[in-house]
């Protein structure tokens, strides 16, 4: 199957270095994207389109309070359908989708609308960034309450503050008041803060609380968040079987650092009976998805044989990708490079070619 390069498979082309006995990595950029599987054809998601342009006027216009009507209304004079801009939005056209959004919000006061509008605008979207007006559309949308705009306000606080704790404690109100109108990511920020204790005061158990309204909902860094504090007894009791618990859903959702950690606590029987096996088996899929740790990780097991089958070369490539991608020496993978035969190490070598020609191993 085709797929997407070996992160640092190109920038780790092996040569034999006769004196050391070892490999060599040419010394080139880290910009390749990891050996993961993906559908024929596959379009990175939320790619923004070419051109475009705003319409004339972007800012909230004054009209009567009243309303919004639910999505999917025809036309009236609350503006076209909300489905109408999300549509337009779906399908790449993001100048027809911030006209359709900002009709919507002038007409129905939609702050849904009005946060889409924010959003195309904030991020450029096929027209002219317009961060400024797209403040504007997010503080008009929040004043109606949405968790959404309260969320995106305190991001760009948080942005603005860089290391100042000051500034940074100013977005507190408002993670807070999106949190508590169950915004999953306002949750685990919110959790962070009270975790680091520099924009709030320090409370481990405070952030636990958060993390987990943030986890209910299945936010993945929550999950992952929650685990380790679970595994460390932090803010919480220390519990493995919940730490497990947690890893394995965040695994599910596509949480690769908690594929790896979960892998770790597998291969341990930490909250769980020990299975080398089903711990190969998830190091080789956060290794697919470019995780260094993972990657050293797994090719160990491939050079012990340990839950899977004895794969020398294999590990040798694993090793070298790993460690292109800033992973750590490991003295035990160094020796076995050094215990290679000829024909291993050009073995090797052929895996990592056909990995940088991007074809999954």
């Amino acid at each position: 199957m085709r797929a997407r390069h070996v992160a640092g498979a190109a920038a780790a082309v092996l040569v034999l270095a006769a004196a050391a006995g070892g490999f060599v990595r040419a010394q080139t950029s880290h910009e390749a994207a990891p050996p993961q599987a993906a559908p024929e054809g596959a379009a990175p998601q939320g790619a923004p389109s070419q051109g475009g342009t705003p319409p004339a006027s972007l800012s909230p216009g004054t009209v009567p309070q009243q309303a919004a009507p639910q999505a999917g209304n025809p036309p009236d004079q609350n503006g076209p359908p909300l489905d109408a801009a999300y549509g337009a939005f779906q399908r790449g056209d993001y100048a027809a989708a911030l006209k359709l959004a900002v009709e919507r919000a002038n007409g129905a006061q939609d702050p849904v609308a009005m946060v889409l509008a924010a959003e195309i605008l904030s991020q450029g979207y096929g027209v002219v960034e317009d961060r400024a007006a797209a403040r504007q559309w997010y503080e008009a949308a929040a004043a109606k309450g949405s968790a959404d705009a309260l969320f995106a306000l305190a991001s760009l606080k948080l942005k603005e503050a860089g290391n100042n704790a000051q500034i940074k404690s100013e977005a507190v109100p408002l993670l807070r008041a999106a949190a508590e109108k169950g915004n999953s990511l306002a949750c685990y920020n919110l959790g962070l803060l009270y975790l680091e204790g520099e924009a709030a005061p320090k409370e481990p158990s405070l952030a636990a609380d958060w993390f987990r309204k943030a986890a209910d909902q299945d936010e993945p860094d929550a999950l992952y968040a929650l685990a380790i504090l679970y595994r460390e007894g932090r803010g919480v009791p220390r519990d493995a079987i919940e730490s497990a618990r947690l890893l394995q859903r965040a695994d599910e959702i596509g949480h690769v650092v908690a594929t790896t950690e979960y892998a770790i606590a597998v291969f341990n029987g930490f909250g769980m009976p020990k299975d080398e096996e089903r711990a190969a088996e998830l190091f080789r899929k956060a290794a697919l998805a470019g995780n260094a740790i993972a990657q050293n990780r797994y090719a160990r097991m491939l050079a012990a044989g340990r839950g899977t089958n004895q794969d020398k070369p294999l590990a040798a490539a694993w090793y070298k990708v790993a460690q292109s991608q800033g992973g750590t020496k490991d003295a035990e993978l160094d020796k076995m490079i050094t215990t290679l035969t000829p024909e291993e190490r050009g073995k090797a070598e052929a895996i990592l070619r056909k990995w940088a020609g991007g074809t999954s191993g």
